[in-house]
């Protein structure tokens, strides 16, 4: 599992106007997952299910 900036680098992630990270295949916005256990949250597209994690 990549990062959001690793992401953002590799061109897997797009950010929108309003700043939102956009998955670049699908362009749908990522939804957000917190594990409180975890020091990370994990990003993940709706449609084609890609997961990354950012740091808290």
């Amino acid at each position: 599992m990549k990062s959001t900036r690793k992401g953002l680098r590799d061109g897997d992630l797009i950010k929108d106007t309003y700043e939102r990270l956009n998955c670049a295949d699908c362009e749908q916005v990522l939804k957000k997952e917190n594990d409180p256990d975890e020091v990370f949250s994990v990003r993940i597209c709706p449609e084609c299910g890609a997961r990354f994690k950012e740091l808290r």
